[in-house]
């Protein structure tokens, strides 16, 4: 699912809070955030914030779940765009059915990695599958750099092996970790991995020194090198590190995301479901998208109508950055 709020705000690569350490491991909280759409739905989402709105290239995590379908209705949202971006879609429990304006037709299972780049334009829909009961995963996007922000659109699905970890197990959708490396294409180095952990134990990772990390918590009580992070929350560690310790205090087993990348410079403006760098970027996406230009294409196989953009705010769309990461 992608940013589908009504009123999206805009989003700018923000300063670092007050007294949150300048080094070493931080915590960032998350938000629940209403979807709107034909179908609502809440998430909790950890980026982009005030506090640190992109690591690595990540720029936007969305946790969703675990929530009974015939409660919530499920997942049903309508074509809508993207540009300057991929959009990285993993699951714990349920299936999505993806179709997007390429004519690619997929389902998304726990497990497997669907990448989606956005480039100059593409749409899509997203729809949790009949015999779902139980939705649970994350949304995560990557900004695209400034020199292929326009690349052309492209779709990748791909099923990861599990890797065996002393006290644990990883599944590497992005990027490379305990000696596996995922064939899917990125445009900055990456990199996303799911980590189970064994109860009471602590897992040791060789981790890309040059790289800033994040570890969203999605069950069990994890220390990220020591610090404690609960469900929900994302634990920011700075460049600097050869290594990154998780150790599950639970009695059950944990799980988390690790994700990964260089610190990413560049100035963003993020606004719906668009990555940017200027104001009239970002207008000139909204105008193509209610014109049913071409540069969108068409979903075919969606039985309903596209989602219609929201109004811009009356004022100028400012592009940020995130503060230059200190090394731990």
């Amino acid at each position: 699912m992608s940013n589908t709020e009504a009123h999206p705000a805009e989003v700018g690569c923000g300063a670092r809070e007050k007294g949150t350490p300048a080094a070493g491991v931080e915590i960032l909280t998350a938000r629940e955030v209403p979807l709107g759409g034909p179908r609502a739905m809440t998430v909790r989402r950890t980026l982009p914030q005030r506090a640190r709105t992109l690591i690595g290239a990540w720029c936007f995590a969305d946790h969703y779940g675990p929530e009974a379908v015939s409660e919530s209705g499920g997942m049903n949202v309508a074509p809508h765009p993207h540009i300057g971006l991929q959009t990285v879609s993993w699951l714990f429990s349920g299936v999505i059915e993806h179709r997007d304006s390429l004519g690619s037709h997929a389902f998304v299972r726990p497990g497997e990695v669907n990448l989606m780049t956005g480039g100059r334009g593409i749409s899509h829909s997203e729809v949790s599958t009949p015999d779902t009961t139980v939705l649970h995963g994350v949304q995560l996007w990557v900004a695209l750099p400034a020199e292929h922000r326009d690349t052309a659109p492209d779709f990748q699905h791909h099923v990861p092996a599990p890797v065996a970890l002393d006290g644990g197990e990883a599944r590497v959708f992005l990027g490379s970790l305990a000696g596996d490396t995922s064939p899917v294409d990125t445009f900055t180095p990456l990199l996303g991995a799911e980590v189970t952990l064994a109860p009471g134990a602590a897992v040791t990772l060789d981790v890309d020194p040059g790289f800033e990390h994040g570890v969203l918590v999605d069950t069990g009580d994890v220390r990220v090198d020591g610090t404690a992070v609960r469900p929900a929350g994302l634990a920011y560690a700075a460049p600097g590190r050869h290594t990154l310790t998780l150790t599950n205090e639970s009695s059950g087993t944990a799980r988390a995301l690790l994700l990964g990348g260089p610190p990413f410079d560049e100035e963003l403006v993020m606004w719906w479901n668009f990555v940017g760098r200027t104001h009239d970027e970002i207008a000139a996406a909204r105008t193509d998208w209610e014109n049913e230009s071409e540069r969108f294409g068409r979903v075919e196989g969606y039985p309903g109508d596209r989602l219609p953009a929201p109004v811009l705010p009356n004022a100028t769309l400012s592009p940020r950055r995130n503060p230059a990461p200190q090394v731990w």
